[in-house]
């Protein structure tokens, strides 16, 4: 078996499990696991791929995004996940400006979001 039929476990650093718990499965819909023997809380996603989140007592968040999930109707997901309570980051740089929260570059159209630990969380839609 090769990596690139592997399944992917994407893990990130919580503080506090429950909140995040929150997050991912009440405002981001994903169906929760429960927990493994490390007690980590663990997350389905699509292709037999898995969210982690470990509790970290000084959880520090990447500066960059650590996960991007891609979608086919990138408006249609941030209105749904906006009636969630999810709140989208807005930019405005040279080169680099959001739109309604997307960035769209011609090739790929994107939105970036925050969880509750500031881990920096991204939709992408290409074409």
């Amino acid at each position: 078996m090769s990596l690139s039929d592997s399944a992917v476990a994407v893990m990130l650093p919580t503080a506090d499990a429950s909140r995040a718990q929150e997050f991912y499965e009440g405002r981001l819909g994903l169906p929760h696991d429960g927990t493994n023997d490390a007690g980590e809380t663990l997350f389905r996603l699509a292709g037999g791929s898995q969210l982690v989140l470990r509790t970290l007592p000084d959880a520090h968040p990447s500066p960059n995004t650590a996960m991007s999930f891609a979608v086919g109707d990138i408006a249609a997901e941030i209105a749904e996940l906006e009636a969630r309570g999810v709140v989208f980051e807005d930019y405005d740089q040279p080169g680099f400006t959001t739109v309604d929260h997307v960035f769209d570059d011609g090739s790929v159209k994107a939105a970036w979001f925050l969880d509750p630990d500031g881990n920096i969380l991204c939709l992408h839609q290409t074409g």
